[in-house]
């Protein structure tokens, strides 16, 4: 089921959640057509992260997780706690199939996990805690979102200026606020922000598409560039301080996994002597991996590079103008990574909802289990 949105100024929300049933902006028809889905049960919302309905590392688990809350809300009722304990497991399971890359994604279903099994273990409705436990997750988001926000514009330091992002990282993709465009926000909201750039990210267009929706909407200065563009942006314009990005998993020594392009964007950052800041919120930081080596690099459709989806030129409010582009011809074969990883000696600071981690003075990587246990 759909309901209309209205794309008109404020604060978007692209993750609803009232009376225990959620609601999803779909990000597909961005940015001419803004419309929401119910997301009824697991197989809703596997559907709606596999098919980028939903994305972003932060708003995947908070979708996952509350999609088998709205499930478990209006499941009949269980022959026994354990039933239903198992019910928890099989479909949080299922939900991890959908996005293999997102770190966030399995901290979710392992803590959801724990949850049920501390319920069944105290004699306690397993349906009820599952709940409110995913709707804790929910709000903590929104204020790891905000917290991202504060300590990452306080980084940049006093004075007005200009960044840079890529892909999307705002409210789109993540419970609300953002995380790279929380900082953004932050800085717009502190009167610091001249002007915020992004990349058109290929080959999804995130940039293009959802950024551009996200900041026009909510009035933040902005300007669009082709992702080919930024090392010339960067020696034309010395008023960009940083490059900030978002994270789908950050390795213990700060490798970091993000949209493809990210990479390249780093080392145009480090010859032009700005700094690249990476935000994400704790739960993105995989300590069981040592490396970016150990980052399985998801590879997407060829027709995601060879063909581009878009709305006829002067018919942007006929929804049946919508159409598949094919540019390259049929037969032509692609790489098509979803993600690269950054090295760690490219990043200048990982900024989380506990605050800014730095390496080490003269140190190429960071010590994050460390600067963990120490906040």
């Amino acid at each position: 089921m759909a309901a209309e949105a209205s794309c008109s100024a404020g604060r978007l929300q692209a993750i609803r959640w009232e009376s225990r049933q959620l609601v999803i902006l779909n990000q597909t028809l961005l940015p001419h057509r803004s419309e929401y889905l119910k997301i009824r049960d697991t197989s809703a919302g596997h559907y709606s992260i596999a098919t980028m309905q939903t994305r972003g590392a932060p708003a995947i688990a908070i979708v996952a997780a509350l999609s088998l809350a709205a499930e478990l809300h209006t499941h009949p009722k269980f022959d026994s706690n354990k039933a239903a304990h198992q019910h928890v497991y099989e479909r949080l399971d299922y939900l991890g199939t959908s996005r293999p890359t997102a770190v966030n994604l399995f901290a979710a279903i392992r803590d959801l996990k724990q949850v049920a099994d501390q319920a069944l273990e105290e004699n306690r409705d397993v349906c009820e805690a599952y709940i409110a436990a995913a709707e804790q997750m929910l709000a903590d988001d929104i204020a790891d979102n905000q917290a991202i926000g504060r300590h990452g514009a306080a980084f940049l330091g006093e004075g007005k200026t200009k960044v840079l992002t890529h892909c999307n990282t705002g409210a789109l993709a993540t419970a609300g606020y953002g995380t790279a465009l929380g900082i953004v926000r932050s800085m717009w909201e502190q009167g610091r922000l001249e002007q915020v750039v992004f990349t058109e990210t290929r080959p999804y267009n995130q940039g293009s598409r959802l950024t551009s929706y996200e900041l026009l909407t909510e009035q933040i200065p902005c300007r669009l560039i082709c992702d080919s563009a930024v090392s010339a942006l960067l020696q034309a314009d010395p008023q960009v301080s940083a490059i900030i990005v978002g994270a789908d998993r950050v390795a213990a020594n700060g490798d970091t996994a993000n949209k493809i392009g990210t990479y390249q964007l780093a080392i145009s950052t480090r010859f032009h002597n700005r700094k690249f800041i990476v935000a994400a919120p704790s739960t993105s930081i995989d300590l069981q991996m040592k490396s970016g080596k150990e980052i399985v690099i998801e590879e997407r459709a060829d027709r995601e590079i060879t063909s581009v989806k878009g709305v006829t030129y002067g018919s942007l409010l006929d929804e049946r103008a919508v159409e598949v582009v094919q540019v390259a011809p049929l037969e032509t074969k692609t790489w098509n990574p979803s993600f690269d990883v950054t090295p760690a000696c490219l990043i200048s600071a990982i900024v989380t909802e506990r605050g800014v981690f730095v390496k080490r003075p003269g140190a190429e990587a960071f010590d994050l289990a460390d600067d963990l246990k120490k906040l």
